[in-house]
């Protein structure tokens, strides 16, 4: 399989290494504001931060992808409020409840990047159904921290070690509807960015 342009490589041509590092930081201050945007929802009120990243590598390819999302981790790790408010901030974050998901962030940009790259979301129904693919490996990660790793690595706390079914309950069922509707977005704004550039 062949290597696809991305949104960002259309657009920009070979960014040099100064641009590359404006594009990072650009990408990290979109995801945190994202991270700290909440939008009423049913059951629960979503954040967006799924929602940048997704975008980020679906316009930014694989590999910057996740080094804007790496670098937006470091931020947070470094105690900057780039999380979602309800997520611990600093080092601790990476120790706590949600360190799964925040891990499997980095996977989620380099797998929207690597998809555009090999082709496999072209067009919006390609995209969006890629984008809810990779939403819903999130939860690998996301539930496997609490379920299997904390404790072996010395975490102890009352969400450490449960059944699958509360990991269900309390990590997985309330965010699926939002979640799947955050890749869609992503999609559409991507693939309408693509149609812009058509038009130029």
């Amino acid at each position: 399989m062949g290597h696809n342009a991305t949104l960002l490589s259309a657009t920009l041509g070979q960014e040099g290494l100064i641009r590359k590092a404006l594009l990072v930081l650009g990408g990290t201050i979109f995801i945190a504001l994202a991270a700290r945007t909440s939008v009423p929802m049913v059951p629960v009120p979503m954040t967006l931060g799924t929602l940048a990243i997704l975008m980020v590598g679906l316009s930014y390819g694989s590999r910057l992808g996740a080094i804007t999302v790496l670098a937006y981790l470091a931020q947070g790790a470094a105690g900057l409020p780039v999380f979602a408010p309800t997520t611990i901030m600093g080092p601790l974050a990476f120790v706590g409840p949600t360190a799964g998901f925040l891990v499997g962030y980095v996977a989620m940009a380099w797998a929207a990047g690597f998809a555009v790259e090999r082709g496999l979301a072209k067009g919006f129904i390609g995209m969006a159904l890629t984008a809810i693919a990779i939403s819903a490996l999130l939860y690998v990660p996301g539930i496997a921290w609490p379920m299997g790793v904390a404790s072996p690595s010395g975490v102890e706390a009352g969400w450490v070690g449960q059944g699958f079914g509360y990991y269900w309950t309390y990590f997985i069922s309330n965010f699926v509807i939002g979640d799947s509707v955050k890749a869609v977005i992503a999609a559409l704004i991507v693939t309408g960015g693509w149609a812009v550039l058509a038009r130029r």
